[in-house]
């Protein structure tokens, strides 16, 4: 399977939980977004007890030989502040001015900005071709570094406000090692920490600016097979069970069969995930229906919808896609027989999705 559909798949566990329907700012649900594969500034963690884990590892078998070679693809959210600073001469506008604006533009986005919003901007750390006769002599450290950024947008309006930007600068480091667990097998690992200076006072929200968010590993050996974890051949039981995986879990991805590529994600996946190809698109919850959330999007009301174009850049996708679904696009979400059986294999005539 190529790169580009790996990623669309870890893509579904990058964006799991982003935003649920409704899909607008102002639901509760969409309030405390961010819930999986956190990684915590070290400092923060230290300081609160170690509760929240400011490390992930993976371990993972493979069987190789002199000429393997693994390329190691880290990949996280980092979370973009959006906040409103108003002008203190500003005013409210007359109903008369109201009236000459775009509809709702100013009472809307006035709703809109009353609190601080996050978005998550995709980042990636990938170090490729990394010889396992290397890292068996030497574990490689790759530093994970993003600088902080301060935008400032004048508002269009007449409030005076200004639209900040914010992104907070990241520290943090990827350990790969590797090391003989038999003949012709190694057991690789990845060590990520986040070593963010100065979040030791900050609050549990305060702090995710400073975190990596939805944290996952994609890892693909060249000259060299993947064993699988879930379901290891019998001789090595043993040494998959001696993996040690912390708030992470490495399942076997691409095409049923192959053995390439893992996915180290945050949710407990079975071998081989798929995303169903009748699917248009995420609506960022991997237990989707999407027939039922599509209608549902479809039943918005002309305001909800406006709060959702006027939102996240990605909720504004969801419903400009979910408009534009043609009637054949629709019925494809209705179901589909992936397989049929006898009756007598269990007392099922078939399997659906």
């Amino acid at each position: 399977m190529r790169m580009e559909e790996i990623k669309e798949i870890a893509n579904a566990v990058l964006y799991e939980g982003y935003l649920l329907y409704p899909y607008r700012r102002s639901a509760i649900k969409n309030r405390q977004r961010w819930t999986i594969g956190i990684v915590y500034p070290r400092e923060y963690s230290v300081e609160n007890g170690s509760i929240e884990p400011w490390t992930m590892q993976t371990e993972c078998l493979v069987a190789g030989s002199a000429d393997t070679s693994i390329d190691i693809h880290m990949r996280f959210l980092h979370l973009l502040l959006h906040r409103t600073v108003h002008s203190v001469t500003a005013s409210v506008p007359t109903e008369t001015e109201l009236e000459a604006m775009n509809a709702n533009e100013w009472s809307l986005a006035s709703r809109l900005a009353s609190e601080p919003w996050e978005e998550g901007t995709e980042r990636e750390v990938s170090v490729l071709n990394l010889a396992l006769s290397s890292l068996l002599n030497q574990p490689q450290l790759v530093v994970i570094e993003f600088s902080g950024e301060r935008m400032s947008e004048e508002s269009t309006d007449s409030s005076g406000a200004k639209l900040i930007r914010e992104l907070q600068p990241l520290a943090g480091a990827v350990i790969i090692d590797a090391e003989s667990v038999g003949t012709d097998l190694y057991k690789i690992s990845v060590h990520i920490e986040n070593r963010t200076p100065g979040t030791g006072a900050l609050t549990s929200n305060a702090v995710m600016p400073h975190s990596f968010v939805s944290t996952h590993t994609i890892l693909q050996v060249h000259n060299g097979t993947f064993i699988s974890l879930m379901d290891p051949p019998e001789v090595l039981k043993t040494s998959a069970q001696e993996c040690h995986n912390l708030h992470t879990w490495p399942v076997l991805v691409g095409n049923e069969g192959e053995y390439d590529t893992m996915l180290s994600s945050p949710i407990i996946l079975y071998d081989y995930p798929q995303i169903a190809p009748e699917s248009p698109g995420s609506l960022f919850d991997g237990t989707e229906i999407d027939e039922i959330l599509t209608l549902r999007i479809l039943t918005l009301t002309d305001e909800e919808k406006e709060e959702m174009r006027q939102g996240d850049e990605r909720a504004r996708e969801i419903l400009e896609r979910t408009e534009a679904l043609s009637p054949e696009q629709f019925m494809k979400l209705h179901g589909v027989i992936r397989s049929l059986r006898p009756v007598d294999e269990g007392g099922e005539h078939e399997k659906r999705e």
